[in-house]
């Protein structure tokens, strides 16, 4: 069996070395750093997440992706996620196409509903629209990864007749996952559409989710499609030690989870908490280089996964930081996992 690791960003406003946060504009620059090292360190793929916030100020990945992409030969490069909902399918493929054109056929794009929930208002849309919104556009963007013309009728958009989208893509579709949170619906909308299935797992024991992989491989026998990857999207970090890693961690992930808990609904984080999750059945992969390819490893079996992707960065962590998070997941993590699931 195949598997495939990657790391993905939102574009956490990182600090420098007095703490102070920096610039969005150097954010934006490290995250390109960031991505070309990914490759030097041997990770598979890298991901950027769609967010519109002063912590998260990252509302355009595909052009640090661009960027990324220039500079890098083999690694593949995709959004984590973007929030199809809120934008234009057509838009969407047509960046994300031109982006596998720059990359030489490395581009994916995980889609999503928009679990953060910013880019509603921004871009004028309605949250009592949420659920039909992803509905047909996600319909549509699965039409348009078929090639060739596109004829196509909704309510969220307007309608297309016979119309060309181009850039055309070189070797067939790019690949493409719905990224899921907990919702069965999505599950079977994923496997319906013919999209692989990322589930994007932030607290609680990843092993409730086994239920929703078994649901996805149910419902494409049913819609008769072939068999398709699930993966694996999870908040951590990596340092030299146990130790380090949570001390490193820790005081970000309490705060940047105390300023969304309202909007998302989250429990603010106590260091009990902190220690139900860092822990071997928790969703947050801290720690050590072992202590993190052991739970990666052990995640990926008991959801029958081949893909993991470790969401790196909290705001405030500095680049160097992330750099060695980088550096220790790509040499040591990576090869240990795939030697525990030999």
């Amino acid at each position: 069996m195949t598997y495939t690791f990657g790391l993905d960003t939102f574009g956490d406003r990182n600090a420098g070395a007095d703490g102070r946060p920096l610039s969005h504009a150097q954010t934006i620059r490290n995250v390109v750093e960031e991505g070309v090292f990914a490759e030097q360190a041997g990770v598979d793929f890298f991901g950027i997440g769609e967010h519109h916030t002063d912590y998260f100020p990252m509302p355009a990945g595909d052009v640090a992706l661009a960027a990324i992409a220039a500079r890098t030969e083999r690694i593949r490069l995709g959004s984590a996620v973007t929030v199809l909902s809120s934008d234009d399918p057509v838009r969407v493929f047509q960046r994300y196409s031109t982006l596998n054109a720059v990359s030489g056929g490395r581009a994916e794009v995980i889609l999503g509903r928009g679990s953060s929930i910013e880019s509603f208002p921004l871009f004028g849309y309605d949250l009592a629209d949420y659920e039909e919104l992803f509905e047909e556009k996600a319909a549509l963007f699965a039409e348009l990864l078929k090639g060739g013309p596109v004829t196509w009728d909704g309510k969220t958009r307007a309608s297309l007749l016979n119309q060309d989208v181009v850039p055309h893509t070189e070797s067939g579709p790019f690949p493409a996952w719905i990224g899921v949170g907990g919702s069965p619906q999505s599950v079977v909308r994923a496997a319906r559409l013919g999209f692989s299935l990322m589930l994007a797992i932030i607290g609680g024991p990843p092993a409730r989710f086994a239920a929703y992989s078994e649901l996805f491989q149910r419902a494409l026998e049913k819609f008769g499609r072939p068999p398709l990857p699930v993966g694996v999207h999870s908040p951590g970090h990596v340092a030299a030690t146990d130790e380090q890693a949570r001390a490193e961690f820790w005081p970000r992930w309490r705060d940047i989870i105390a300023l969304v808990a309202d909007e998302r609904g989250f429990a603010i984080p106590t260091e009990e908490s902190l220690d139900r999750e860092t822990g071997p059945h928790g969703a947050l992969y801290v720690g050590s280089p072992e202590t993190v390819a052991q739970k990666i490893a052990t995640s990926l079996r008991t959801l029958g996964a081949t893909r993991f992707d470790l969401k790196y960065g909290m705001p405030g962590l500095t680049h160097e930081q992330l750099l060695t998070n980088i550096e220790l997941y790509g040499h040591q993590v990576i090869p240990r996992v795939r030697e525990l699931l030999s």
